[in-house]
């Protein structure tokens, strides 16, 4: 029942706008006067860095990224989240002893868009500059958000679902929390894109806590209550890896056409023994980096960028995942010590 897959060869390429690395690094480095440059090595700034969570291969490309930058701007860098992306409470707590200590900015990865709010009204209150990467927060005060355009990479695992040769589609979403505001903005993209289309018959989602064992069981309670189901898609790297270990131990490889996001070896594993048809991969890195240098110039009086900066997707499949611009993104994660 496995289709050949249409190669997604050209779809969707949205380059890393250089990010992968020294491009970006490069380009947006400020210019370096005689002024900035005594200020750079005689005033070390402070800035935290809120992530969801420390433990994955997409935040630790955050952290290397991050820590790039605070060496060329000469920054004190402190960067922490909880132990599980939910834990908007931690983070809370984090943002409150952030300001307490004395950092100047925080960039935040909100774990929940609203429950994360007021922690982070509370520091610009203090003066603390408020800058967003990855995922949102219902904050009038963030000055500068950073990440991918989740909206758009939905649309483009979309695209990635529709390039399979089944004559029907039945989709199945694994979506990690509804309080997440970059997990439901990809599920809009990608239901904008796949429900204009006249093969897709059904599309149900389940929501999982953002861990691998959990959207594990979710993609067998899925597939148990839906077995028409011959598509899958899901929205981040914890549950990716469930989605594919769920696909793998039910030897369903051959049965559904799967659309992940993010990479780290075992992902990448998966994509290239067929759990797994396309990955939709993300620039963390940049994130990173573009974050803590948003920061320093918010801290010395420059301009940023107003609206949401984008550091785009790139889609992999099996059929390009050697091309050098996917083999730089699908193996980022080995830069990091």
């Amino acid at each position: 029942m496995k289709k050949n897959k249409r190669k997604l060869a050209g779809i969707f390429v949205l380059l890393f706008t250089g990010v992968l690395l020294t491009g970006i690094v490069s380009c947006s480095r400020l210019e370096k006067n005689g002024h900035e440059n005594q200020e750079r090595t005689t005033q070390k700034r402070k800035v935290a860095m809120i992530t969801k969570s420390t433990t994955s291969a997409f935040f630790k490309s955050v952290y290397s990224g991050a820590n790039a930058a605070s060496t060329a701007y000469n920054m004190e860098l402190l960067f922490e989240g909880p132990d599980n992306e939910e834990d908007y409470q931690t983070q809370n707590e984090m943002i409150g002893k952030a300001v307490e200590e004395g950092y100047e900015a925080i960039v935040l990865s909100a774990a929940d868009y609203n429950a994360n709010a007021e922690a982070i009204d509370e520091a610009a209150e203090a003066g603390v500059k408020i800058i967003v990467i990855d995922s949102d927060v219902n904050s009038d005060n963030v000055l500068c958000r950073l990440g991918t355009d989740n909206y758009n990479a939905g649309c483009v695992a979309g695209e990635a679902v529709l390039a399979s040769d089944e004559e029907k589609l039945n989709i199945g979403i694994v979506n990690f929390e509804r309080n997440t505001e970059n997990g439901q903005e990809r599920e809009r993209g990608f239901r904008d894109i796949v429900e204009k289309d006249s093969r897709v018959g059904l599309v149900e989602t389940i929501n999982v806590l953002s861990t691998i064992e959990d959207a594990k069981e979710g993609t067998w309670k899925l597939l148990k209550k839906y077995p028409q189901i011959n598509a899958i898609v899901t929205f981040n790297e914890w549950t990716s890896l469930g989605v594919g270990y769920a696909i793998q131990e039910k030897e369903l490889g051959e049965k559904l056409h799967v659309v992940a996001f993010d990479s780290n070896i075992v992902s990448v594993g998966m994509l290239e023994s067929g759990e797994v048809d396309a990955l939709i991969v993300q620039n963390p890195y940049a994130m990173g980096y573009l974050g803590v240098e948003s920061a320093y110039k918010l801290l010395n009086g420059i301009s940023v960028k107003k609206g949401k900066v984008d550091t785009s997707v790139m889609c992999v499949t099996r059929e390009n995942m050697y091309d050098d611009e996917c083999q730089k993104a699908l193996f980022a994660f080995e830069t990091i010590k």
